[in-house]
């Protein structure tokens, strides 16, 4: 865990999970130099209490501790001053009626008796009873016992109302926009598909994907989790011994894409590249369809788009899948490999919704 806010001397590999404050599930690496930035969290060199290091390590300096702290700003706010709801801002139009009503009402009903009667004290008197006639002492009763009524039927359907005076808010909304990781999701991402360019289910793309998440010596995150959970269930483990690691370009938040490259034969080398399909996509000349390899060219790149696109707009988070065979065997190879790809297909995550329980019977 980072105990206090903390600029990065130097670091070597050093992903850190920023979830508690960014919600964001995928580790961001950190540097000793920063990038022009003007939102503190993205900043490379900066690490924030309440986060902790996934891997790597690194020399720091503290510049921020307890509540000063960006997490201790936030807490901060949290604890101050509750901001009015509608329902608290309409009581309070209403109570400052009331008392526009009385200032206006009182000194009436005071001078008008006062005059016609003469006994100035029992028409001071009058006027006090006037002016607690008119305020409503039974409102906050009338005003408690609907709001818990209202708290009662959101039980009904199963939520929960910690502040009786949101119920009018609650109501009043249209659109209620929410995190869905952790909160509507169960926070576990699974493959859902792998599936070629044709858009069926493919077990050489689940196969290749595998070969990329297995042999890899980097941070694995949990798209590389899912893959490896998914080869165990159709029974991958199996063909492990089908090609030797020779090397491995790593991951990075520039190309966004990772290679592994692995001997098929004796001098004969094959790179398989995974990573976010714009990458991929910008170093792949041909694609790999039923075994067949064509040119890439530009109507076949609008369809793939369009497929992503539309695996995007149901939740899914896609990764293609590429490869290359190398006749000319290196001893090791560098990003400069990564083109002149064949496209094979693309496997796609999802964090699945949490199971919704069967509602009580009504009766």
């Amino acid at each position: 865990m980072v105990p206090a806010d903390v600029r990065i001397l130097a670091a070597k590999d050093l992903f850190v999970n920023q979830a508690t404050l960014t919600g964001e599930s995928m580790p961001v690496e950190k540097f000793g130099l920063p990038r022009t930035s003007s939102a503190p969290l993205e900043l490379d060199n900066l690490c924030f209490m309440a986060t902790n290091v996934v891997s790597g390590s690194a020399t720091a300096i503290v510049v921020q501790t307890g509540v000063s702290t960006y997490f201790g700003t936030i807490a901060k706010d949290l604890m101050g001053r509750r901001v009015l709801t509608g329902f608290d801002q309409g009581l309070n139009r209403f109570s400052l009626l009331m008392i526009r009503f009385m200032l206006v009402m009182v000194p009436v009903v005071f001078l008008t008796n006062g005059l016609t009667k003469g006994d100035w004290m029992e028409v001071f008197l009058f006027g006090v009873a006037v002016a607690v006639g008119l305020t409503p002492e039974i409102l906050p009763m009338i005003v408690t016992i609907n709001l818990a009524k209202g708290a009662l039927a959101m039980s009904r359907k199963r939520v929960i109302v910690k502040q009786l005076s949101a119920i009018q808010n609650f109501g009043a909304m249209d659109i209620l926009c929410t995190d869905k990781t952790g909160t509507l999701t169960q926070g576990q991402v699974v493959l859902e598909k792998h599936l070629d360019l044709q858009g069926e289910e493919s077990s050489l793309v689940l196969e290749f994907a595998y070969f990329s998440s297995h042999f890899q010596s980097g941070l694995r995150n949990l798209l590389d989790d899912a893959v490896l959970r998914h080869a165990l269930e159709d029974g991958l483990l199996a063909i492990e011994g089908d090609g030797m690691k020779i090397d491995e370009i790593p991951f990075d938040f520039v190309r966004c894409r990772m290679s592994v490259v692995l001997e098929q034969e004796p001098s004969q080398h094959r790179l398989i590249c995974e990573g976010a399909v714009e990458e991929v996509l910008a170093i792949c000349t041909h694609g790999d369809a039923s075994e067949e390899c064509f040119d890439l060219e530009e109507f076949y790149r609008l369809r793939l788009r369009e497929s992503v696109a539309a695996l995007n707009e149901e939740g899914f988070r896609v990764l293609a899948v590429a490869y290359k065979d190398i006749d000319v065997a290196e001893a090791s190879y560098s990003a400069s490999a990564e083109t002149g790809l064949t496209l094979i297909g693309y496997v796609a995550f999802l964090d699945p919704p949490k199971t919704v329980p069967p509602q009580p019977s009504p009766n």
